[in-house]
């Protein structure tokens, strides 16, 4: 039981050094992952089409 209250003890310790982001830059890292995500799922999708496209004429 002491190794856990210990683990849990140096867990808090590191946890009290990490640099959290703003609100804002929380924010902007997600409006970014989202825009990238859109952008990739249109990608795909286009991508998708072209493929299918292009085995329809073949077949």
């Amino acid at each position: 039981m002491s190794k856990l209250k210990t683990y849990f003890r140096e867990a808090l310790y590191e946890l009290r050094k990490v640099t959290w982001p703003t609100k804002k830059q929380t924010i902007n890292y997600s409006i970014v992952v989202i825009a990238i995500t859109i952008l990739m799922a249109i990608f795909f999708a286009v991508l998708d089409d072209i493929f299918t496209w292009l085995l329809s004429v073949i077949l």
